[in-house]
């Protein structure tokens, strides 16, 4: 089934709604979860020399934010709850984008690496191909975006209040091929779990340098 303008713009108002009405629940859940690992697996595959300009797209309530910029990066948020982004600026000091997922605005090869935890799961298979084009387009030649979803068997649509996209290893391997990137690695979360208990499916890529 095709989505239409009206069907996408429903998904992203109940999304965010989703988001804003529990915001500070969501917040005292997450807040010390350690997501050091996906952290590490961007930055040591971004290349060049620090300090590096990362975007912490679907940024929440900010502790990411706040967990780069103390590593001494340079981080700025993009969220689409008006709550989210103000905890966020408050929590971390950085600078956040007020975007739609599905109506991003970014500049033209400004991020060394785009930090995606936890969102990309939200936008609808036949959007993701545009989106991840545009987040191509604002890494720097050779810049690395890394990704964390929960998988499954490529089944989409409602669950507790938000849109999810659960895509399998392969299937995601074709999406971000196919937008022009080239797999660093990938791995399951949490570790050291059997996978029937790894609902997370995290990978890097890079965009191709220039030539």
């Amino acid at each position: 089934m095709t989505l239409g303008r009206k069907d996408l713009m429903d998904i992203s108002r109940r999304t965010l709604d989703h988001y804003e009405r529990g915001a500070d629940d969501f917040w005292k859940g997450t807040r010390d979860h350690d997501v050091s690992q996906n952290i590490a697996a961007l930055l040591r595959h971004i290349e060049g020399e620090p300090p590096f300009t990362i975007l912490d797209l679907g940024c929440g309530p900010g502790r990411d934010l706040k967990a780069l910029t103390d590593l001494g990066h340079v981080a700025i948020g993009l969220e689409g709850s008006e709550r989210f982004a103000a905890m966020a600026r408050e929590h971390s000091g950085c600078e956040v984008w007020r975007q739609d997922l599905l109506a991003l605005s970014l500049p033209d090869a400004r991020f060394d690496g785009v930090f995606a935890n936890a969102v990309l799961f939200h936008v609808p298979g036949q959007e993701l191909p545009r989106v991840l084009r545009e987040l191509r387009a604002s890494l720097k030649p050779g810049g690395v975006l890394f990704s964390s979803n929960p998988h499954g068997d490529n089944q989409e649509g409602w669950n507790r209040g938000r849109y999810g996209a659960y895509h399998d290893l392969e299937t995601w391997r074709r999406f971000m091929a196919a937008a022009g990137f080239t797999e660093l690695e990938h791995y399951y979360r949490p570790e050291g779990l059997p996978r029937e208990r790894q609902p997370w499916l995290a990978s890097v890529w890079r965009r191709p340098p220039a030539g």
